[in-house]
């Protein structure tokens, strides 16, 4: 049966459909005038620096699918770590060495399982990086990796990556293979909700929690909960503005974030996650009985690094939001300094009064002895 299309011309009606079709995907509209109005910027074709570009070029494929070259996520990832251990060596009094120690071995952890989850990432991703200006010359993208080297090579980070873990103790151990969902389910996240930010924050941060057990044995869940906390709303922070690189290409990609979520309110939205991981911060240092130092460099620095970052990133700007995104390293830092300053000073305080308390103990033994002359 024929039915007539009042009202418009047959050839309005495939432009009113692409019209429809259109309509339905505008899931951010705030955002759309924005993100369509910016200029792209140009993406280079990637390139090692030296030494990096000094190893045989076969190597570089899986030098640029690791990050090897962008160390900033494997920072982001190592200065939770920092901060427990540094944590639970202050609540335990263990000497320097010790948490030394374990901060190098979970340096190299870190740099193993960030090339890891790189890897996955991308693997899920070959075809949506294709999309996205930025991405579209990753390896497996750019067809310079097949997806069987990059299994192969995905086996051999989570051999080595296990060997670090092997290091712990049992209660670490099992802490620590209890991540690996949280790491091959993140890049699916941002096919079905817009807070993909979210669970990288629970997976980043997981050395927030396995560096105190890998010390103490256990989870002081008054201290490493808060920690804990801190860390994920810190990543809300910073992925969100990592996010902003990409919102356009996002948008006719199909792919999801915070940074579309919050479109024109994320410096409001980001400032109250700001907050939240300076208070969930404050809490982890009250319940272990950090002082001074730790609230000046721990909350007073980041509060105002993070209000910089805030006030001065352009969000339109794909160079502004890579600046504002990397500068979140020295936020980390700082956290990491305060803990490390009140641990040091803590161990200083300790080693004069054991030096004063075995000092009163010879002399009231001094004191105490009975004369021979008078015996």
């Amino acid at each position: 049966m024929h039915v007539r299309r009042r009202g418009l011309g047959a050839a309005a009606w495939p432009a009113l459909g692409r019209l429809h079709g259109t309509a339905a995907r505008r899931t951010a509209p705030e955002l759309l005038p924005r993100a369509a109005s910016r200029t792209p910027t140009p993406t280079p074709t990637p390139s090692l620096k030296w030494p990096l570009s000094a190893l045989p070029a076969r190597t570089h494929p899986y030098l640029l699918l690791t990050r090897l070259d962008k160390p900033t996520g494997t920072l982001l990832l190592l200065l939770p770590c920092t901060w427990s251990i540094a944590l639970a060596a202050h609540t335990l009094a263990l000497p320097p060495a010790t948490p030394l120690a374990y901060t190098l071995l979970f340096a190299i952890g870190a740099f193993v399982m960030r090339g890891a989850g790189c890897t996955v990432n991308d693997m899920w991703d070959r075809r949506l990086d294709r999309l996205v200006d930025r991405t579209r010359l990753r390896p497996l993208a750019a067809n310079q990796l097949s997806l069987f080297s990059a299994t192969s090579f995905l086996g051999l980070q989570l051999l080595l990556g296990l060997g670090v873990l092997t290091q712990l103790n049992l209660p670490s151990i099992l802490l620590g293979a209890a991540s690996l969902p949280l790491v091959a389910l993140y890049p699916l996240m941002k096919r079905v909700t817009y807070w993909p930010q979210a669970v990288l924050g629970l997976t980043f941060n997981w050395g927030a929690l396995l560096g105190y057990c890998a010390l103490a044995g256990t989870l002081d869940w008054a201290v490493v909960g808060p920690l804990y906390a801190a860390g994920w709303c810190w990543t809300i922070v910073y992925d969100t503005i990592y996010a902003h690189q990409d919102k356009a290409d996002d948008l006719s990609a199909g792919i999801r974030s915070t940074a579309l979520l919050f479109g024109a309110r994320t410096l409001p939205v980001l400032a109250g996650f700001s907050t939240a991981m300076l208070a969930c911060l404050a809490a982890a240092g009250h319940a272990a009985g950090l002082g001074p130092a730790y609230y000046a460099l721990s909350l007073g620095g980041p509060a105002l690094l993070l209000a910089r970052i805030l006030r001065t990133t352009d969000w339109e700007s794909r160079q502004s939001c890579w600046t504002s995104f990397a500068a979140n390293t020295w936020v980390g830092a700082l956290v990491a300094a305060g803990i490390w300053a009140d641990y040091l000073w803590e161990g200083r305080w300790r080693t004069r009064m054991r030096g004063e308390g075995e000092g009163e103990e010879r002399a009231r033994g001094v004191g105490g002895r009975a004369d021979p002359a008078v015996s």
